[in-house]
Order: structure tokens, then C-alpha cells, then sequence
């Protein structure tokens, strides 16, 4: 099954927020939405997103504001589309500087929106990303896990793996079943015993490292991702 392209919507004007989500979700999209700069920085420091849509005037925290702390404070690369009713070059400018990938302006056809949005998608996906999750940053490229101000390490492969999968689905549980079927993906066979072990051998390797218990065993059914000094 192809995989879909998550997208967070953020508009406060629920009208066009509703015309965007209509149209986008007719296609292969899996798409939330955020009505203010303050839920959309939650959703981005728990979620992983393909592109972002994002309006610059915004309640509690703008959208040029937003762009800023997505890429310093997260360290985020994810696309994204400033949408504006703001035209001229000084305020296009500001956008980009903010980090900003693309700027489209309002009134706007749906259709280049998408088109936008596929074209940002494309240019994107071919790169390793950083995902994050909470003080957590685990490059794809080179497997560095590091934690903000604080220490980094670089996990082996079958690690990196297992990490890998958690980190992507924090703060939710990774069965044992999909991370076995994660790991069998290369090697010839994994089964709950070699599992156990490479957990037990990232567990120790991340706590003499970092000095934290990062995987919590979700007793019966997996392991879960914790950000240090979690209860």
C-alpha cells in the first residue's frame, strides 16, 4: 500500500481551512489541522509531517514566528508553504528568511496549492531527514541519536533500527511484531529472542551514553519511546 503524505494544515481562517482539508483529502493525504501557532508547535515537537501549510497571521503565536522556532528550536526540516494575503517582496523576503520554503499567495486556485505541496514533497523526500521527538534528534543519514545540550551517540544498525521505528512513532508503543518484521527486513530471520536482545543491548548502550532509560517495555505488546527523566 503507498504510503501517505502527512500535511499539517495551519489556518485560522476556518472556512478556507475546510476548503483546503475537503480537497486535500480526497487525495492521498493524511492531514491535521491547527487553528493557532501554539497547537501547531505541539503537533510539530509529537508528529513528523511531510509538508507544512501555514498561514502567517495567526492567534497566540504567528505563522513567521512559528517558522522560526520549527527550524531552531526543533531542528526541523520539514517543507514549508507560508500562505498569505501579504504580496509584496519585503513580506515574500521576511517569509524566506524565516525559513520558509515556498510562498503562496491568497486568494490562491486549490489545484497550485497541491501542486505546490507535491512539488516541496518530492524535492524532499529523496533527503535523510532528522526526526525529533521532545528533546530527542535521530538523523537518518548518519544514525547519530543526540539530545539537546547533551551528549550524542551512533547506533549500530539493527539499533538504529529499532530506534529509528520508536522515535517515528512516539509517544505511541511499536508492537514486537512490527519491529521484528522491521528487523527481518535485514537479516533472514528474527524471532522474540534476538529482539530481546538487541533491545537489551540498545538499552545499555543509550544509558551509558546518555544516562537515561529511553525505551520503556509496554508489558505484552512492545516498547515505547520516553524522553529522560520520564516517570
Amino acid at each position: 500500500m503507498e504510503r501517505l503524505t502527512r500535511l499539517l494544515i495551519v489556518e485560522d481562517q476556518l472556512p478556507l481551512a475546510e476548503n483546503i482539508m475537503e480537497y486535500l483529502g480526497e487525495e492521498r493525504y493524511a492531514l491535521d489541522f491547527a487553528y493557532d501557532g501554539l497547537t501547531a508547535l505541539h503537533l510539530l515537537s509529537v508528529n513528523q509531517y511531510d509538508v507544512i501549510v501555514l498561514d502567517v497571521m495567526l492567534p497566540a503565536l504567528s505563522g513567521l514566528e512559528l517558522c522560526r522556532r520549527v527550524r531552531s528550536e526543533l531542528g526541523s526540516f520539514t517543507p514549508i508553504i507560508l500562505v498569505t494575503a501579504r504580496s509584496e517582496m519585503e513580506d515574500k523576503m521576511e517569509g524566506f528568511d524565516s525559513g520558509a520554503d515556498d510562498y503562496l499567495v491568497k486568494p490562491f486556485d486549490l489545484r497550485e496549492l497541491k501542486a505546490r505541496i507535491e512539488a516541496l514533497h518530492r524535492r524532499s523526500s529523496g533527503r535523510k531527514k532528522v526526526v525529533r521527538a521532545g528533546v530527542l534528534a535521530f538523523d537518518q543519514g548518519t544514525l547519530i541519536l543526540s539530545l539537546d545540550s547533551g551528549p550524542s551517540v551512533e547506533l549500530g544498525s539493527s539499533g538504529a533500527m529499532i530506534f529509528e521505528t520508536l522515535i517515528k512513532c512516539y509517544p505511541n508503543f511499536v508492537s514486537y511484531e512490527d519491529l521484528m518484521a522491521e528487523l527481518s527486513g535485514k537479516s533472514r530471520e528474527v524471532d522474540s529472542n534476538t529482539l530481546r536482545t538487541h533491545v537489551y543491548n540498545l538499552r545499555r548502550l543509550l544509558k551509558l551514553t546518555t544516562g537515561a532509560d529511553l525505551i520503556r517495555t509496554v508489558r505484552g505488546r512492545g516498547y515505547r519511546l520516553v524522553q529522560p527523566g520520564e516517570e
